[in-house]
């Protein structure tokens, strides 16, 4: 087993090469190579029970390396990641060792992840459903995490030639972007709400830290995106409730929907996650929902997921209800930060 742990490492490396992430590429294959026994959390890896890939245990560790790194508590460490250069094996062997007690309940939870990135797709497809809806939006999100993609509509966006948001937002999104501009119109949302099964409040230091170790370290875009929609969810908190996606939606979807209200069911990279028989609760509690919607309470669904079994790239894709259209927006990089668009006339 130990062989195939090995491995699951390696291919791991290799994915991050692929996604432009070789510091955490160097990290992975070095502990490819050396993991052993000798200490708590090298015999945990190597003895796991389960499945390496589907249990993300690479970058439960990587998530912890580099939390301790950027916490400083380890020099030697901390430059090791600073420069990107260095004796790897020699330094994590020693770390894994003398930090043991420390890195290894980082082995316990899965990484949560809040991509900042992906919110220009997103955006761009929620713009297309404001002009195809016409009226304000009660956003709904599956898999919130921190719920940092819930503000999207506070960040700034250059998407192809158009530009909009807040000028002065905190978090700047402009994708290396394919095709014409977003045939849309800016969304007034009026009314945001997320789910998750362990909702992260970033308004805890020791939360929005542990976020911002899963961010590969040597993208620093993404890391100054993701610190910069921490300081907006500090002041605009986002609501996320914890619980059971299914259940959710389903409780959602049943409440009292205003007359000129349009109601958008939103999630980015959450839908490979849930058992079959959950995503089969949410797609029907959502088809039940479309059956009832009507011009003057209007449905949409939006999501940024991976057409399986794919793992990329990106599909952004929109339904709409009562009038039942159903558009292939775009492709995207999993991070969102290239978007091929293909607009509102590309039917599913």
């Amino acid at each position: 087993m130990s062989e195939a742990i090995r491995n699951a490492f390696r291919q791991q490396a290799s994915n991050c090469r692929a996604m432009h992430s070789p510091l955490t590429a160097e990290i992975l294959e070095t502990l490819a190579e050396t993991l052993d026994h000798n200490s708590r959390i090298g015999a945990r890896i190597l003895d796991w029970p389960g499945d390496p890939m589907a249990d993300a245990l690479k970058l439960r560790i990587a998530g912890g390396l580099h939390a301790l790194a950027r916490s400083g508590q380890d020099g030697e460490l901390s430059e090791l990641y600073h420069a990107g250069t260095g004796n790897f094996a020699a330094t994590l062997g020693r770390v894994l060792i003398e930090w043991d007690d420390w890195l290894y309940p980082w082995l316990d939870n899965p990484p949560q992840t809040n991509e900042v990135g992906r919110s220009a797709a997103l955006m761009a497809g929620l713009m297309v459903a404001a002009k195809r809806l016409a009226m304000p939006i009660e956003l709904i999100e599956l898999g919130s995490s921190a719920g940092l993609n819930l503000n999207l509509d506070r960040f700034h966006y250059v998407l192809g030639n158009y530009y909009g948001g807040p000028a002065d937002g905190l978090v700047h999104l402009k994708p290396d972007w394919h095709g014409a501009a977003p045939d849309g119109i800016w969304p007034q949302i009026i009314s945001r709400r997320g789910v998750d099964q362990n909702p992260l409040d970033v308004g805890k230091d020791d939360i929005a830290a542990r976020l911002l170790a899963y961010c590969w370290p040597d993208q620093q875009d993404r890391l100054s995106r993701l610190e910069a929609a921490i300081t907006i969810a500090r002041q605009y908190p986002p609501v996320v409730d914890a619980g059971d996606a299914a259940e959710w939606i389903e409780s959602r979807l049943r409440e009292h929907q205003d007359e000129g209200i349009a109601r958008v069911v939103m999630h980015s990279v959450f839908w490979q996650y849930p058992p079959r028989e959950v995503q089969q609760r949410m797609e029907k509690a959502i088809n039940q929902a479309a059956v009832t919607a009507s011009s003057e309470r209007p449905l949409a669904w939006l999501r940024f997921e991976p057409a399986p079994p794919a793992v990329s790239p990106m599909q952004l894709r929109l339904d709409l209800w009562p009038t039942g259209e159903k558009l292939h927006l775009a492709t995207c990089h999993p991070h969102g930060s290239t978007i091929n668009w293909f607009g509102a006339e590309n039917p599913a």
